[in-house]
């Protein structure tokens, strides 16, 4: 007999995390669509040429791939083998799951772009996949909730990604997290300061891990990747500079005098800045974090990275500006800016802070209970009309004890009984029970549906 399993790095979900999880869904859906996004889906699967390449090598490794339907190998010679991997690779699989939202959403603007009208503001939620290491925090199947806009290049779109998380986070109420920023054209202009133009790319996938091993094991992933040890020398009173959002920006307005892309990434953040004034906003919880990375090569403007403080979970957000992702698709010219929630992350944290609402598991408000047949056939007739009210309800099913029925109620934390009995039946009431109080009276119909409401 089979022990029954799951895959490594995906989940089940039951009842209440369900509830949880819709609770924070409905929020960052509400959120979305207060600021004129519109819901798309895509397909679990793309085709392997629409993935790869994307992502940068590391990304490209973690792809799930899909094995051709029926003889898959029969394309395969002894040759193809010997050739290795990459070679065989497209013989037996042209599909792959996606591995985030944005890539998909690009090639569905440039299939649909006579039908969309521009600026285009679209928000997804769906699973994505990647064959990553699990461990805490980090799942090879888990939901992404994006938001981008394409079309404009106008910051204003920066601006109200900050301003979305912001009403997320207090509708969740966290209260304690940085919105880290940076642009991608401040560390371009960094490999220049620092000679070694060209290698933006190497660059930020090595001071993405900034956090995760530390200064040290850095430069030596520098210096394996070909830095000389001076141009590494350079980066690091930008990796030990402390100093506030005023202070950071006259600081790289002096360390990348000699870079154009470099001055125009200060530019854009200060215009980002102004853009928050001019809204009446301020800047709560935005940290300008000039060693922000993001390893995604697609990236080419402003980058975000949210990080809730005081939790044992990474970061829940992340984002940033791209030029020229739809451009691989045929579609050049077309500016883009998203970010993507984490749910099962912003999960983990709001469980480890202890901060779900109550009412958020809750999924009946009313159950009606019976003492027999008869009882039982009433409280049928009671049903109908409190779900036309719109109060969730249900009857028991079975005609058993009262205490069984009470004790199914308190297990799904139903907070109100609506008791049937033969004094019920005559007096055409019920006897509303609050579980939480442990309070009960007798109420007409129209009462309780006015208590309930």
């Amino acid at each position: 007999m089979q022990k029954p399993s799951l895959p490594k790095g995906t989940r089940d979900f039951g009842t209440i995390q369900m509830a949880r999880r819709n609770y924070i869904l409905d929020t960052i859906k509400g959120t979305f669509q207060l600021f004129g996004y519109n819901q798309i889906e895509t397909p679990a699967m793309e085709n392997l040429s629409t993935l790869t390449g994307k992502y940068g090598d590391e990304g490209d490794q973690l792809l799930f791939k899909i094995l051709n339907s029926g003889d898959y190998l029969k394309n395969v010679g002894a040759e193809d083998l010997e050739n290795g991997f990459k070679q065989t690779l497209t013989k037996v699989s042209e599909k792959g799951l996606r591995y985030d939202l944005t890539v998909p959403f690009a090639r569905f603007v440039v299939m649909n772009r006579n039908e969309l009208t521009f600026p285009f503001k679209r928000f997804q939620i769906q699973p994505v996949w990647r064959a990553d290491r699990p461990q805490k925090g980090r799942y090879r199947e888990f939901y992404q909730c994006d938001a981008d806009v394409v079309g404009t290049d106008s910051l204003l779109c920066e601006a109200e990604i900050i301003l979305m998380i912001r009403s997320v986070f207090a509708k969740l109420k966290l209260n304690d997290y940085s919105i880290k920023l940076n642009n991608r054209k401040i560390l371009t202009g960094i490999s220049e300061a620092i000679g070694e133009a060209g290698k933006e790319g190497p660059l930020c996938v090595a001071i993405d891990k900034l956090d995760k091993i530390g200064w040290d094991k850095v430069k030596e992933e520098l210096s394996e990747r070909d830095f000389a040890a001076d141009s590494i020398e350079k980066l690091t009173p930008l990796v030990q500079l402390e100093a506030d959002q005023t202070g950071k920006l006259a600081f790289l307005k002096e360390f990348l005098a000699t870079s154009d892309i470099g001055l125009q990434g200060v530019s854009e953040l200060e215009e980002v800045f102004q853009i928050l004034t001019d809204m009446g906003e301020n800047l709560d919880f935005v940290d300008l974090d000039i060693m922000l990375a993001r390893g995604l090569s697609y990236y080419t403007g402003a980058i975000f990275e949210v990080k809730v403080n005081n939790v044992s979970i990474g970061s829940v957000s992340g984002g940033g500006r791209y030029d020229n992702l739809t451009g691989v698709f045929g579609l050049s010219g077309m500016s883009g800016v998203g970010f993507s929630f984490g749910v099962d992350r912003l999960y983990d944290v709001l469980e480890e802070l202890d901060l779900f609402p109550q009412d958020s598991i809750q999924s009946t408000k009313l159950l009606l209970a019976h003492f027999d047949e008869k009882a039982f056939v009433y409280a049928l007739s009671l049903l109908r009309k409190f779900r036309e009210e719109g109060i969730k309800a249900e009857v028991f099913p079975d005609v058993t004890k009262m205490k069984k029925q009470l004790d199914f109620a308190d297990k799904k934390s139903i907070p109100f009984v609506g008791i049937c009995g033969d004094d019920e039946i005559k007096a055409n009431v019920i006897a509303l029970k609050n579980l939480e109080t442990g309070t009960q009276e007798s109420v007409s119909l129209e009462e309780a549906i006015k208590r309930l409401k």
